[in-house]
């Protein structure tokens, strides 16, 4: 089959290479998906798990992703719940090749169906941005209905996701980035807009929750935002400073079949919007994650027309 691969921690995106690998097999309670589209996160060439396996051993030359949409070609010992030519969405173990390739193996507990009636397309882009969202505001967040909730990168895969959910749950949301992101991120759902390079932060007032995307100095200013009872939520790691009386949640997203199912059923009834940027092929992949300039939303990988 045909894969992106990566060897060089050093080098991240800028050392992919299209190559020929070997078709994987279903382990236990593995199944094996014919990827249709793959979702790519940048960050994740700096995470351990893209070049270790669980024992912490190296296991470069690695396949990178680990959001797809596919159809099941191959059930393993075991597997029950999906079957062969099942339409499916997912993700991958962190610590596994992923899915910037034709097959990829995953655990079966990893894959939800995906209704026929959502493009592979869409379907890649949901598991790691709506996942992130939906555990970050309303199992970690606790988010209630009128509620102020102050979302950094609102824009973004995660941010935009977060905006929408939020809103929906009833909430106030300010959403943050560039000037240009403005209209975006109201026609998102957001009620405010602060423009991080031009507007000052701190006249936001409190907030109940900030959902953090940033980190650094954005993420810091932000603790002082919280107010007594407030949470926030960072997604790049714990903040260097915490709220007077408050919450700090930092996570990383985990797999739920049932929050996925939900995600994308208020996706089908037009609830949802997945922000989707560049659109690219399997073969074009080396150059679509890396590009010359900055995109909105995120990038997915057609690996099949």
């Amino acid at each position: 089959m045909k894969a992106i691969v990566v060897t060089d921690q050093a080098a991240g995106t800028a050392g992919m290479t299209l190559v020929g690998r070997p078709e994987p097999q279903a382990a236990l309670n593995d199944v094996v998906v014919q990827v249709h589209a793959s979702g790519f996160v940048p960050t994740e060439m700096e995470w351990p798990s893209t070049w270790t396996d669980r024992l912490d051993r190296d296991r470069t030359p690695s396949i990178p992703g680990h959001e797809l949409a596919g159809v099941v070609t191959a059930l393993g010992y075991g597997t029950t719940g999906l079957s062969v030519g099942q339409r499916v969405f997912g993700l991958t173990d962190w610590t596994r090749d992923g899915t910037l390739a034709e097959y990829a193996a995953v655990e079966a507990r990893n894959l939800a169906p995906l209704p026929g009636d959502v493009d592979f397309t869409v379907g890649a882009s949901l598991p790691i941005s709506g996942l992130t969202a939906w555990q970050g505001l309303f199992e970690h967040g606790r988010l209630q209905a009128g509620q102020s909730v102050l979302v950094h990168g609102a824009v973004g895969a995660v941010g935009s996701m977060v905006t929408q959910l939020a809103r929906e749950a009833g909430a106030y949301v300010i959403g943050t980035g560039r000037a240009a992101d403005r209209q975006t991120v109201l026609d998102f759902g957001g009620r405010e807009f602060v423009d991080l390079e031009n507007d000052a932060l701190e006249d936001v007032g409190d907030v109940d929750l900030v959902f953090d995307v940033i980190g650094g100095d954005i993420g810091k200013r932000s603790a002082g935002l919280i107010r007594a009872g407030g949470t926030l939520v960072s997604i790049v790691g714990p903040p260097e400073a915490r709220p007077t009386d408050g919450l700090v949640v930092d996570f990383v997203v985990e797999f739920d079949r049932a929050q996925l199912s939900e995600i994308v059923q208020r996706v089908r009834d037009g609830r949802l919007r997945t922000n989707i940027g560049n659109v690219s092929t399997l073969d074009d992949a080396v150059a679509a994650l890396n590009p010359t300039e900055r995109r909105k939303g995120k990038t997915i990988i057609r690996v099949r027309p």
